[in-house]
Formats: structure tokens, C-alpha cells, sequence
């Protein structure tokens, strides 16, 4: 992901362009697609950019178009989010992918392809404008370090960046998968310092509940696509729905089960590691305080014989203090088991409704 940030260089102008002279305020306007509209800068210290994020259709069905053409099991695709900023609202207008390639295509240079898109589409007057990026992810595993640190790099470069995150699996059971989400302002002040120390997190107030904030999704087609979709559905045969009654659980949720044990078995790992830790600590400053204690009683019996004390010795190159373990992958844990118990309270809630809808009809028909 590294690679594209460098495409910031190219776009970035573009941004500022949009935002100059209007202070926290901005008036923006859209050159690329001909209709104007009033974009707003950063908000409050403690307020969003952004509070909706509209999408068109289409750039739905080309994200699960490219999941399906380039996803295989727990393959990631990733790709650009186009679009413009709206007031507080960002409209996703048009999308393309990144590029996959083999360890044959050497010579491939993905910045340079990603700034011919860019062009490209800025010359038959479609948005430009680069407003986040899109990942896929296998049974809601996307709380990583690496998202985090590519969502912090768009974000202090476009403040109204925003990750969407398509979930095929999920999709795959009936219905539509896919979020927006940002890094929320507590997180991205302590990502800007660099420091991930427990007394750094603590001091920002960071949670695994304060890492990343959802936004809003609001999927918008045109009034012409909508009445092209009404006709395509009366003359379409009528799809056999019963499958989606079926009382039989799929192996989704065992496998969500599965990753949640293996989450909490890291999380358990990274608990020990914490109490060595607070172990060894609390074992060190005992043994400075009985060294400052002998010292003491040492300056105490040259004195009474009438020698000079000992010289002040720095006690930090004596007792070398313990590097604490990072916290923001314990962190990212907590947020993974999290939003693997949403996951698993979503598909429990849809089953056992099931289950009770066929109990009250069968004491019906009895």
C-alpha cells in the first residue's frame, strides 16, 4: 500500500485547489463533472469531516465485479474510490482496481498506471478526485495493523478519506456486506505523535470502542437505472426464495468461531506478555529501592567515621527499565474479537429467528 501514496503528490493540488480561501469552510466545485456544489473543510477538534457516504450502484457492483474476477479464499483486493465532497456528505462516483500482478511483471510500475487512470477519466469529464480507498475482507477479518496504517496515511493526506469494506462471505448469505469506516480524531493525534506507549493510548483515552468510527452508507442510482431495474424485475422469472428459510446453519458460523478463538488465544498471549512485564518492572524497582537503601546506610557510616560519602551514582544505567510490549496490537485484538461477536450476533439473531417462526408455525398447524 505504500506505493500509492506517492499518487498524493498528483492529486493533492487538485484537493487544495478545492479548498483554497475558505478557512475550516470550504466551497468546492466539481470541474470534472460540471455541476457545482459547496464542500466543507474540517470540522471541530472533536467532529467528523465527513457524516454520510453516498454511493452510486455502480461502483457496488464493480467492487464485487473485482472480487469475484481477482478474490480466491482469503485473497485481498483492493482498488481507488473516486468521487467529491458534498458539504458533509461524501459521493463515491466512479472506482477502479489495483492492479495485480506476477513476480514476471517486473517492470510494472503501479503509480505510473494509477496516474494514467487518474488522467484518463479527468479527460472524459468523470470525478477525479481521490476520496479512499476499497478493501475486501474474509469473515470480517480487517482490523490489521496495515489497514490502520494505510487509513492513517489517506486520512492526514484527504482528510475526507474513508476505507470501504465489502464482505463476499457475508453477501453471499443474502444480503449486501459493506461499510465505511475512519479512523476517528483521538486515534489519528496519537498515530500523528507515533507513540503507541500504554501511557501515550491512556493519556489519548484510546479503546479498542475509539479506534475506528462507521460512517453512514446511503446506495443512490438515478432515476433512469431505477426504472431500468422495475422493468428488468417484471420481466424476470420469479427466483426461488425458500433457501433463505432453511433452518440448517452453514459452516459460516463455525467458522466465525473458529477465528474468534484464535483472536482470543493471541489476546491471552499478549495478556501474559503484559504481566512479565508489570512482573519484571515491579521486581526492578525493588531492587532500586534496597540499593538506595544500602547506599544510604553506607553514607551513613563513612560519615560517622568521618569520610566523605559516596559519590551520586545514575541510577537509570544501573537498573535499565523494561521496554513495555506494544499495546496497539493488543488493541487491534480486542477490535477483531469485537467486531467478530457483532458478526456472530447478527447470523445467532437471524437463525434463532427462524427457529422460532417455524416453532409457532408447527404449533399452529398442530
Amino acid at each position: 500500500m505504500c506505493l500509492f501514496f506517492e499518487l498524493y503528490e498528483f492529486f493533492l493540488n487538485t484537493m487544495a485547489s478545492r479548498k483554497e480561501g475558505t478557512g475550516s469552510s470550504a466551497a468546492s466545485s466539481s470541474s470534472t463533472t460540471g455541476a457545482a456544489g459547496k464542500g466543507k473543510g474540517k470540522g471541530g477538534s472533536g467532529d467528523s469531516a465527513v457524516k454520510q457516504v453516498q454511493i452510486d450502484g455502480l461502483v457496488v457492483l464493480k467492487i464485487i465485479k473485482h472480487y469475484q474476477e481477482e478474490g480466491q479464499g482469503t485473497e485481498v483486493v483492493q482498488g481507488v474510490l473516486l468521487g467529491l465532497v458534498v458539504e458533509d456528505r461524501l459521493e463515491i462516483t466512479n472506482c477502479f482496481p489495483f492492479p495485480q500482478h506476477t513476480e514476471d511483471d517486473a517492470d510494472f510500475d503501479e503509480v505510473q498506471y494509477q496516474m494514467e487512470m487518474m488522467r484518463s477519466l479527468r479527460h472524459v469529464n468523470i470525478d477525479h478526485l481521490h476520496v479512499g480507498w476499497y478493501q475486501s475482507t474474509y469473515y470480517g477479518s480487517f482490523v490489521t495493523r496495515a489497514l490502520l496504517d494505510s487509513q492513517f496515511s489517506y486520512q492526514h493526506a484527504i482528510e475526507e478519506s474513508v476505507v470501504l469494506i465489502y464482505d463476499p462471505i457475508k453477501t453471499a448469505q443474502g444480503s449486501l456486506s459493506l461499510k465505511a469506516y475512519r479512523l476517528t480524531p483521538k486515534l489519528m493525534e496519537v498515530c500523528k505523535e507515533k507513540d503507541f506507549s500504554p501511557e501515550a493510548l491512556k493519556k489519548g483515552n484510546i479503546t479498542f470502542e475509539h479506534m475506528f468510527e462507521e460512517v453512514p452508507i446511503v446506495i443512490k442510482n438515478s432515476h433512469l437505472i431505477n426504472v431500468l431495474m422495475w422493468e428488468l424485475e417484471k420481466k424476470s422469472a420469479v427466483a426461488d426464495k425458500h433457501e433463505l428459510l432453511s433452518l440448517a446453519s452453514s459452516n459460516h458460523l463455525g467458522k466465525t468461531l473458529q477465528l474468534l478463538m484464535d483472536r482470543v488465544d493471541e489476546m491471552s498471549q499478549d495478556i501474559v506478555k503484559y504481566n512479565t512485564y508489570m512482573r519484571n518492572t515491579s521486581k526492578q524497582q525493588q531492587q532500586k529501592h534496597q540499593y538506595q537503601q544500602r547506599r544510604q546506610q553506607e553514607n551513613m557510616q563513612r560519615q560517622s567515621r568521618g569520610e566523605p560519602p559516596l559519590p551520586e551514582e545514575d541510577l537509570s544505567k544501573l537498573f535499565k527499565p523494561h521496554q513495555p510490549p506494544a499495546r496497539m496490537d493488543s488493541l487491534l485484538i480486542a477490535g477483531q474479537i469485537n467486531t467478530y461477536c457483532q458478526n456472530i450476533k447478527e447470523f445467532t439473531a437471524q437463525n434463532l429467528g427462524k427457529l422460532f417462526m417455524a416453532q409457532a408455525l408447527q404449533e399452529y398447524n398442530n
